[in-house]
This record gives structure tokens, C-alpha cells and sequence, in this order.
């Protein structure tokens, strides 16, 4: 690996605690920035992993982070926010805590890298990242994704995810939880198209493009190898956890109206702003880069999703008899 000390911003999240155990394996130094501590005990026990607490993470505290580093990471990215003022719902205006951390943050990581000399950033925004989205999170993913590819002094390379999945990730476990407690389950965009991304996937492509001087001046997407309806993904969440529920489709105007009863519960499943995000297809068309074979969905989710008992994978007796269940919709 060409560099050897690395500043990965939001290394304490669900993507970058494999980028950092995957780094910290090759024997490169990390640094990881958090406000606590306490959640990232994950990455303490790494022996060339340095935590470090900080109370902001903003310019000043990246530029002082980020001195003597050869390379930085972004992996920060939030799924809700507190919705943009009336009057400014337009494109390039998005909630506070899209703000921060999808523009702010951005452009606070390229200040410090040109003010301690470090040429090097990898940069994760979202499929279909636009400042013309239909939500906020796009939007503000779209320009902070712009902010960083605008500066051209820097060998700055991006990564734009479908859904992410992974042991703990929220987006198939929150389903696989919610079949653990509803035998009906009401479904909002069920026709949502999404193609998951499998976690080492996209930290595979991470660690080539840092192999990689062409990846400079690039932005990659990454999708899985299967489009599915949300509806598809939840019906097999069910098939493989072994619960049979009745998955109920909601038409367009029950959608937006779950999404509003939902947005407004102190733990947030889904907001209004997720709504609109599902309206722009989540899938590619193009191949995953660098050579790497995305692993399918179906080979992976039942290493954590299956129920309690032998952890068996879908090449088991069990897991087959799930997948034959779920394409026969039963």
C-alpha cells in the first residue's frame, strides 16, 4: 500500500469499522476521530489504531488531525435530519444535520487537507447524490460530493453506495426486527428499487483505489450484483429469519402518510425525507470497479439473519429451503 497513515473521518461507524480493521491489518497507522470514546471500543484493542476523542470535529480539529497523515477517509453520512426551514425545501437546501455533515463537514476535510499537505481523499457519498434530488439527504450528499471533486489539488476519489448491508447494518436487521414483533408488516414504497451493496464489497474498492493512481478525479458507484423491490427485500428478510408475515403494500398517498406518522416518534424509522429518497432508484448500471465480484445478498445476509441455532448459510439445507420459499412466495 502506498500510503501508510491514515486520518478516516466517521471510522467508528458501520463502514468504517471494517475500513480501519481491514487498514489496521495491513499494518497502516489509523487515526479515528469521535466525540465518544466508548463507541468505538471496537477499534481500541486494533494495535496500530489510535482513537481519539475530540469534542467538534470540525476545520481546526481536522487540520490538526489530519497533520503527518498521507491520506484522509469521509465516511461520515446521517439518514435523517430536522427538516429544512419553510420556503427552502428548493434544490441546495437541505435540514441542519444534513448540513453539517454532508456539506460542512466536506468542505471542513478538504480545508485541512490543503492546509497540512495531504494530496489524498477518499470521499463516501449515495447513489443518486444530486443537488437537484428529490430529498434533502440527496441534495446535501450531491454537494458536499461536488465540493470535493472540486478540488482539483487533490487526488480525490468518490464512492457513491447503493443500501450498504452487513451484520450491523440498519437496514435488513431493522426489517429482520420488525418481523420479530409484527405478524403484519405495512410496507411504504413497496415498489422502491434498490441493489445492496455488500459492507467488504465497498471496502474492497476502497483499498484499490488507493492502489490506484487512475482512481484520482473519479467517482465510482457500487451496487450488488440483484435489483430488488423493497418489498423483494423484506419478503426475504422473512424467508431466511423463518417468519412468515403477511407483507402489506401501501399505495403512494399511505406511504407518505406512514411517513409522517413515523417521522415524528422519538426513535426515527422513517421520515418523510426517506420517502422522497426512495422515489429515485437505488441501482446501477454499470459494472462494480477494480475487478471485484460483488458477493449476492442471498450468500451473506443468513450468516447473521438466520435465527438462533446453527448459523447455517444459504448453501445449507435450511437456508435453501428459505430461498425456494421466498421465489415461490410462500
Amino acid at each position: 500500500m502506498k500510503h501508510e497513515n491514515f486520518l478516516v473521518v466517521g471510522g467508528s461507524g458501520f463502514v468504517g469499522r471494517y475500513l480501519v480493521a481491514a487498514l489496521a491489518a495491513r499494518g497502516a497507522r489509523v487515526t479515528v476521530p469521535t466525540r465518544r470514546r466508548e463507541r468505538a471500543k471496537h477499534l481500541i484493542l486494533l494495535p496500530t489504531v489510535d482513537v481519539v476523542e475530540v469534542e467538534q470535529v470540525d476545520s481546526r480539529a481536522l487540520a490538526s488531525l489530519a497533520a503527518g497523515h498521507d491520506a484522509v477517509v469521509n465516511l461520515v453520512g446521517v439518514l435523517h435530519s430536522p427538516r429544512a426551514r419553510p420556503g427552502e425545501e428548493g434544490p441546495n437546501h437541505y435540514g441542519p444535520a444534513f448540513a453539517q455533515a454532508h456539506v460542512e463537514l466536506a468542505q471542513a476535510v478538504v480545508a485541512a487537507c490543503r492546509e497540512t499537505g495531504v494530496k489524498r481523499l477518499l470521499h463516501m457519498s449515495a447513489l443518486g447524490a444530486d443537488p437537484a434530488a428529490p430529498s434533502e439527504h440527496l441534495r446535501s450528499k450531491g454537494i458536499g460530493e461536488q465540493a470535493v471533486l472540486a478540488a482539483d489539488d487533490l487526488e480525490v476519489t468518490v464512492f457513491r453506495p447503493s443500501v450498504i448491508f452487513g451484520p450491523e447494518d440498519r437496514f435488513l436487521n431493522l426489517f429482520a426486527q420488525l418481523a420479530a414483533f409484527f405478524p403484519v408488516l405495512g410496507l411504504g414504497s413497496p415498489g422502491a428499487r434498490f441493489q445492496p451493496v455488500y459492507v467488504g464489497d465497498v471496502v474492497k474498492a476502497m483499498l484499490a483505489a488507493l492502489e490506484s493512481r487512475e482512481s484520482s478525479g473519479k467517482r465510482y458507484d457500487l451496487c450488488g450484483p440483484k435489483e430488488y423491490t423493497l418489498r423483494q427485500l423484506v419478503e426475504l428478510v422473512c424467508a431466511i429469519t423463518g417468519r412468515r408475515r403477511l407483507v402489506i403494500g401501501l399505495t403512494d398517498a399511505l406511504s407518505y402518510l406512514q411517513a409522517w406518522m413515523l417521522e415524528s416518534l422519538p426513535l426515527q424509522l422513517l421520515t418523510r425525507d426517506n420517502y422522497y429518497s426512495m422515489q429515485k432508484p437505488s441501482v446501477c448500471d454499470c459494472a462494480f470497479p477494480f475487478g471485484i465480484q460483488p458477493a449476492p445478498l442471498e450468500a451473506m445476509a443468513p450468516s447473521w439473519l438466520l435465527p438462533a441455532g446453527p448459523r447455517e448459510r444459504f448453501s445449507g439445507s435450511r437456508g435453501r429451503y428459505a430461498q425456494l420459499r421466498w421465489k415461490a412466495g410462500r
